[in-house]
């Protein structure tokens, strides 16, 4: 009996995949519980069609992630902090306050937790800050922590 695996069955198949299967194996087991369907050639379209929407879409996402990170790459932003003699700031900068930052620079909204700091920023200067975009592509930004000035 022919399947189409609407959901992944461990050690067997995953979702999507198309197999031959025992047909009790089927009929008894995979059919009634809605894991495959049997593969007729309606059936057959209809994943063919699917698979070809998903492409789209992956395509589509794809090219949304490298006009984001097209925006970042380069990009230098300046923060204002609090700090002391030695330039050690009172609090420190943060995932968050980076990611706010971008937003209010190019309105793109970008996840904290998708900017990869090893700890929070405590010292005034430059730092390189990567962020990590769906798809592997990993634009670096430039932060710039500078002394707030007292009003």
């Amino acid at each position: 009996m022919r399947v189409i695996f609407l959901k992944d069955v461990p050690d067997v198949a995953n979702a999507g995949e198309v197999k031959e299967v025992a047909d009790g194996y089927g009929r008894n087991f995979l059919l009634p519980r809605s894991l495959a369907v049997l593969a007729s050639s309606s059936e057959l379209k209809k994943l063919e069609a699917q698979r070809q929407a998903e492409a789209q879409q992956r395509s589509r996402s794809e090219a949304q992630v490298e006009a984001v990170a097209e925006g970042l790459q380069g990009l230098s932003l300046t923060l204002k902090a609090r700090a002391g003699a030695q330039g050690r700031l009172y609090g420190s900068v943060t995932a968050a306050d980076i990611a706010e930052e971008i937003q209010k620079l190019t309105g793109q909204e970008v996840d904290k937790r998708k900017i990869e700091l090893e700890e929070p920023i405590r010292q005034l200067g430059v730092y390189e800050v990567a962020i990590r975009l769906s798809g592997g592509v990993n634009p670096r930004i430039r932060v710039i922590v500078e002394e707030e000035t007292a009003p």
